[in-house]
């Protein structure tokens, strides 16, 4: 007899999503994670010196901010369970060789005086570019957090009127030829590139420009954020509020494989050997070329497509340290230290900024490639013991090195942290062991490791951000609604489900695919109509006089 209305597999915050809005709904749900710890790319731990909390994966929060799970917060995470958000009026900033900055302020009057600094005809077209980006939101944010339609349809819809055929056009180009028709400085470029960038694309990929403008926007409109306390601060009131409302979650257990009789999903075994089994379904955080490890039944040609979904072309390199003091900036611009995106670009040409592109896709290692970092502390001083500061880095590196492959990376793990550490050193005065407590480097490898199930070749975003895999296409056509075809009751959640990898809150669709098959009104339990208006970080209603639709003040 089962135990559970709904098992799922992981703790991540996609499954936490989907089981946060089946429990409010009235489901017993249990999810069985293989850490100590939920989150899964969204966790936050001490895991170097005691007092220091440092983001495991994801940092920065950018498009969940315009998801119903937080501007409605249908899920009471700020109202009852202790979420909240800090923002910054600079989500974006880069810091240049000569130590000269270039900001993004959410503020977009101020944004276009300091490139008006560089170059006023650029200033003049970031303006006009972002507010087309604008202008596409409304069309585009209010299904983001549903249901994705089949790539087909999307298409033939788009193509009925000239602002849709606009949108197509720019689905299917790259970034680079977007950046490169609507502006001429490279410094100008290179901060845009870089930001774009952070979706792990490679910027002269085709199918990846609709990212450009819609990114832009996005940080001008929605704004950027991180949780107080860190990233994994959502995840912890995800679980408090399935813990409320009669789910459960076990850590350090393991599923070996999901229990499937009849074509349809009954429970999980666990590595143990013990099996749990579940009334309604089980979800399974399982990316598309992990499925046939632990599903049986599927068709051949649905696994054949799965095992093809394409992989970002680089992976992150990640470097933590605990610092006794906090860091000291080389550059006289101060803002720098409010930025929640702070890229340290290296390069002094675009040209060189693709060549260390172009490595990443042969497996080279560079001293140049630029790193994006910060002392989180600086605007959260609850990250570290008082006085003392932090520094949070990421950098791009590939995952199969062009000599030795990816086990290499075991054997160069502290050499290259170091190189890193070095390069960085150029940007930050202190970065030094007189200031460094203790360190820990991640390798694209260990990314893998961390989340085998989800994270394959270290792909932080579960599968690249291409044209040919986005709707309700990615990861693949048969997957894109959440659903393995031929196994009634398993659903998918996770960085590779639509609409995108990292901190989305993709799990609402899923949750949205669910309530429809088990009989229950997704839209009456979450009061999802337009008149509700109460909302705990403050969403406009309106408007604003320009026309942009903004949420947040």
């Amino acid at each position: 007899m089962a135990d559970f209305d709904v098992i799922a597999m992981g703790a991540g915050h996609n499954s936490l999503t989907t089981c946060g809005y089946l429990a409010k709904a009235g489901k017993k749900v249990l999810l069985l994670e293989r850490h100590d710890y939920a989150g899964g790319g969204a966790a936050t731990q001490q895991i170097l010196t005691p007092g220091y909390h440092h983001d495991l994966h994801s940092s920065v929060h950018i498009m969940i901010q315009a998801n119903p799970l937080i501007t409605n917060d249908e899920l009471d995470l700020f109202k009852k369970y202790g979420m909240d958000y800090k923002y910054s009026d600079v989500p974006h900033a880069t810091i240049f060789a000569d130590q000269s900055v270039l900001m993004t302020y959410k503020d977009l009057d101020k944004t276009c005086e300091g490139m008006a600094k560089i170059s006023q005809r650029d200033a003049d077209a970031y303006r006009r570019f972002v507010e087309l980006g604008q202008s596409m939101l409304p069309m585009v944010m209010p299904g983001m957090y549903k249901p994705q339609p089949p790539l087909g349809a999307l298409m033939a819809m788009l193509d009925s009127s000239e602002e849709g055929r606009v949108m197509m056009d720019m689905m299917q180009r790259s970034s680079m030829d977007i950046i490169n028709t609507w502006f001429t400085h490279d410094k100008i470029k290179m901060h845009i590139a870089r930001a774009v960038s952070e979706n792990l694309q490679l910027p002269d990929e085709l199918g990846t420009g609709m990212g450009t403008v819609m990114f832009t926007a996005l940080m001008h409109t929605y704004g950027v954020a991180q949780p107080w306390g860190g990233s994994g601060k959502l995840s912890e009131s995800m679980v408090r509020a399935i813990e409320a409302t009669g789910g459960e979650i076990r850590y350090n257990s393991e599923i070996k494989r999901i229990l499937v009789s009849g074509g349809k999903a009954k429970g999980v075994e666990l590595t143990t050997g013990e099996k749990i089994m579940a009334r309604d379904a089980v979800i399974g955080s399982m990316h598309p070329h992990k499925i046939r490890q632990f599903v049986d039944g599927v068709s051949e040609p649905v696994l054949k497509r799965a095992e093809n979904a394409s992989l970002a072309a680089f992976s992150l390199f990640v470097s933590h340290y605990d610092l006794r003091e906090p860091v000291q900036f080389r550059t006289a611009e101060k803002d720098v230290e409010k930025a929640i995106m702070l890229t340290l670009c290296q390069h002094e040409s675009m040209a060189d900024m693709q060549r260390d592109f172009d490595a990443l896709k042969r497996g080279e290692l560079t001293d140049m490639m630029f790193s994006a970092g910060n002392d989180e502390s600086k605007t959260d001083p609850t990250r570290v013991p008082k006085g003392a500061g932090m520094w949070h880095s990421t950098g791009f590196a590939p995952f199969n090195l062009l000599e030795g492959g990816s086990s290499r990376w075991d054997d160069i793990r502290e050499a290259y942290g170091e190189e890193r550490q070095k390069q960085q050193g150029k940007f930050v005065s202190n970065l030094n062991s007189d200031n460094i407590i203790a360190h820990k480097f991640y390798t694209p490898l260990d990314l893998e490791r961390n989340s085998p199930n989800s994270m394959v070749e270290g792909d932080v975003h579960g599968v690249a951000p291409y044209f040919y895999q986005s709707v309700g296409h990615r990861p693949t056509p048969d997957l894109g609604q959440f659903k393995v075809p031929g196994i009634d009751s398993l659903y998918l959640v996770g960085p590779s489900m639509p609409p995108a990898g990292g901190v989305v809150g993709a799990g609402r669709a899923a949750a949205m695919v669910m309530f429809e098959d088990l009989g229950m009104d997704f839209d009456s339990t979450f009061q999802t109509g337009e008149s509700k208006s109460k909302n705990t970080v403050k969403a406009r209603t309106q408007a604003p006089d320009d026309g942009a639709v903004r949420l947040f003040d």
